[in-house]
């Protein structure tokens, strides 16, 4: 019986279940695991992939939608992969292409490895932001940002979510909701009973993400992240919008470190929705 060819193996919906068959495809290209994080996208995404024949996966990749169920705004793609051994072969550009296909006019958004961008770019992709990765241990001193923050209750969920739609636009309730369960820290900022910025804090692997983080300005932000910092025991991990400088080197201070870029990139659209004065940190750079 003949093997059939990689162009003939069907695309298929992923599904919670398939959580570890992605982390295995992630360890196999030198990512680390994260089933943390492929649980979330998995259950609030749409995740897609092609089997392989031989056991596992030969491509994945998750497609975040925000807005409207029936009228996406928006929809995020992340965790693109091939399995190493069906690598160049044109597997992520039919898996892409077929992503494209599916989300018809609604606009998309990802964040490209230089590696990757080419391939985004040939299907229409163009690039209209950067982001920072920075990481390291995170230490706390010099000034104070004078602005009071506290970990989030209940009874903050809705005003979380009414600020979120200001800042990132589109609905995602369905995103934020999980963050209490997902986050190892969930915190607010407020002045004056109003709130102006909220942050959460979520295990990944042997670091701590900060994301999302939203923030009325740069000294909201700081002190978001400080505050969220003295309650973790690892080093921190974030992905910062490069036009926010000071923020940028704020971290830099405090003991963290660039270790990559990758370039927002969009199709359908000129640019991501929203505030981005704001919007400091995606929740994962997978998710937008």
């Amino acid at each position: 019986m003949s093997t059939p060819s990689l162009s003939d193996l069907p695309i298929r919906r992923l599904t919670r279940g398939d959580v570890s068959a992605c982390a295995d495809l992630s360890e196999d290209r030198g990512w680390p695991r994260e089933e943390h994080k492929w649980g979330l996208l998995l259950s609030a995404g749409t995740g897609y992939g092609i089997d392989d024949p031989d056991g596992g996966l030969v491509s994945a990749c998750v497609v975040t939608s925000y807005g409207p169920g029936e009228r996406p705004e928006l929809g995020a793609i992340g965790m693109v992969l091939v399995a190493e051994r069906h690598a160049r072969q044109g597997v992520g550009r039919r898996l892409m292409n077929y992503v494209v296909e599916q989300a018809g006019t609604t606009p998309l958004t990802l964040h490209a490895t230089p590696y990757g961008q080419p391939l985004y770019e040939e299907l229409g992709f163009k690039v209209t932001g950067r982001a920072e990765m920075v990481r390291g241990r995170f230490t706390q001193g010099g000034s104070v940002p004078s602005v009071t923050t506290r970990p989030a209750t209940a009874e903050d969920l809705s005003a979380i979510l009414r600020l979120d739609a200001e800042v990132f636009g589109p609905d995602r309730t369905h995103v934020i909701t999980r963050l209490p369960a997902f986050s190892d820290q969930l915190r607010v900022a407020e002045k004056d009973g109003r709130l102006i910025g909220y942050a959460a804090l979520w295990p990944n692997m042997d670091t701590h993400v900060v994301g999302p983080l939203i923030a009325r300005d740069t000294e909201t932000a700081k002190a978001l992240v400080a505050s969220l910092a003295a309650g973790s025991d690892r080093p921190l991990r974030t992905d910062i919008d490069v036009r926010h400088e000071e923020l940028l080197a704020w971290l830099k201070e405090r003991g963290l470190e660039g270790v990559a870029f990758n370039a927002v990139m969009n199709h359908g659209a000129p640019g991501l929705p929203g505030d981005w004065t704001r919007r400091f940190a995606p929740l994962t750079v997978a998710a937008g």
